[in-house]
Formats: C-alpha cells, sequence, structure tokens
C-alpha cells in the first residue's frame, strides 16, 4: 500500500515524496530545502534507519510506524515558525480523531480524554508517549527552510524507555501508517490554516492548553542541571510553558524535559 495525500492537502498544493528505507526523512527534508525545494512537501518511509528526536536522542523507526516530515520554506521569524510544533500536535491529535475516534473516550486523568499533547511536542495515549514532534529549521540561499518531523508508534512502541510508551496497535487500534498518513496530511492543512502565518496563534493556544497533559498539576522541568519544580499552569503567548512556583511567582520556560506525577515532586 502506498502513501497517498488526503484530498485537502493535494488542492492546497502539498506535494509527496516516499521511500521504502531512509536514514531519516528530516535529514532527508534539510538536504532538498539546502537545494532550494520550497515546498511543502512531506517526505514519508517505511522504515528509517537513523532517526532521532528532541536533542539529539535516537527514535526508533521500525517498518509499520509513520514517519512523516514536512517541509517548507517559512517568512516568519524563528520563534513564531517554532510554534507550528503546537500545530502538528493538534494536526496529530485530530487525524487519530479521524482513524480512531473511540481514542477520544474512556477513562483517562487528562479530562480532554485519552489523547493529551505534553509540553511542548509529545502526543500520549493514558499517558504514555504515541509520538514525538521535531522541529528544525535552517537558514538557506532560498529562504529558511523548516522541517516539521513527526513520528508516530502505529505498530510497535520501543522498550526499555525511562517513560512509558504505547503504540497504536496495543492499543486495538487496526490502522496502517498510510492511513493515519492520508489523515495527518489533511489535518495538518486545516490547523495550519487556522495558525494563519502566526495570526492565529491565539487560537492555536487555546486548542492545545484544551487538550494539554499535566495542566493544573505538579511538573518538574529539567534545564540542564537544573530542575524547576511547580505547577503546570498555562503556556503564554508565544508557547513557553508557565510554570507557578511554591511561593506564588511564576517563571516561563522556553524549553526543557517536562516530569509529571510522582517524578514532579520526588527530590534527588
Amino acid at each position: 500500500m502506498a502513501f497517498t495525500l488526503g484530498a485537502e492537502a493535494r488542492a492546497a498544493g502539498f506535494q509527496l515524496v516516499q521511500f521504502d528505507r531512509l536514514g531519516s526523512t528530516n535529514a532527508e527534508a534539510l538536504v532538498r530545502g539546502r537545494s532550494g525545494e520550497r515546498g511543502p512537501t512531506w517526505f514519508v518511509a517505511r522504515e528509517q534507519s537513523a532517526a532521532r528526536g528532541r536533542r539529539g536522542n535516537a527514535w526508533a523507526s521500525p517498518a509499520g510506524n509513520l514517519a512523516a516530515s514536512l517541509l517548507k520554506v517559512v517568512d516568519v521569524p524563528p520563534p513564531l515558525a517554532a510554534t507550528l510544533g503546537f500545530v502538528a500536535g493538534l494536526a496529530l491529535a485530530d487525524a487519530l480523531a479521524e482513524v480512531a475516534p473511540y481514542l477520544g473516550r474512556g477513562s483517562s486523568a487528562e479530562p480532554s480524554g485519552r489523547v493529551a499533547l505534553k509540553w511542548p511536542n509529545d502526543v500520549l495515549v493514558d499517558g504514555a508517549k504515541l509520538a514525538g514532534i521535531l522541529l528544525e529549521s535552517e537558514q538557506t540561499d532560498h529562504g529558511r527552510a523548516l522541517v516539521i518531523g513527526i513520528g508516530v508508534n502505529v505498530a510497535s512502541a520501543p522498550e526499555g524507555l525511562p517513560y512509558p510508551a504505547a503504540a497504536l496497535a496495543s492499543l486495538g487500534v487496526s490502522v496502517t501508517a498510510e492511513t493515519l498518513f492520508t489523515a495527518l496530511s489533511d489535518s495538518w492543512v486545516a490547523c495550519e490554516g487556522l495558525w494563519d502565518q502566526g495570526r492565529g496563534l491565539s487560537a492555536v493556544r487555546r486548542r492545545w492548553l484544551d487538550r494539554a497533559a499535566g495542566l493544573g498539576r505538579p511538573v518538574a522541568v529539567r534545564i540542564g542541571q537544573q530542575i524547576l519544580r511547580g505547577t503546570f499552569e498555562t503556556i503564554d503567548d508565544s508557547g513557553q510553558l508557565v510554570l507557578r512556583r511554591a511561593d506564588g511567582g511564576t517563571a516561563a520556560i522556553a524549553a526543557g524535559d517536562v516530569h509529571f506525577g510522582e517524578a514532579a515532586t520526588a527530590r534527588a
């Protein structure tokens, strides 16, 4: 079965390049961006041999899982372009609602349902990591190339991680990476339209907060060797996590590793 764009994505002028096996869809997209390709173009692979996640971490991407990267040349400041990570989370949540609507029902600690968005760029189901999103950008002779990489555990989830991980198959969702991608390509069009070159960021923020994991709960954020603890209060207009400290003050955090539950309150 081949990967295909949805009708909305085709109508919006998106292109698709697919591979059976590739080192990294993000790396391939960046190479194309340097060479002058402007996109919007999706790059998908049935299997990746050198996939990576945030902060240079390895990302398992065996056959059966979804590995997709979107290349587009953007004409907005880098901090604003980075908020497309929130768009990607919403687009994936919407795609999951399309192909597996029952994931939105059932018991969950999150008021939004079983699927939740973890700041900054993860998608959880029942508290376990289902997908990761990696944004990379590079200033080229042809403009700023932005790549939004989305990896989803469809058929299998990695083992031996320091956090729980889940796959759609293990959750009883009978869907292929190809079917999920088609839904994602269409939901991306709608969510990016809401973002509207950053003009609709406040609407994106509201939708993201409706699905936010851990909102109002204890949170620990590791920034290098420093750990900040408090309550996850909100995200601000620029997408920073706002942490409410025990003394009543707040801290706006641009980047860090987030932990909820027992890990948020434990003292090293």
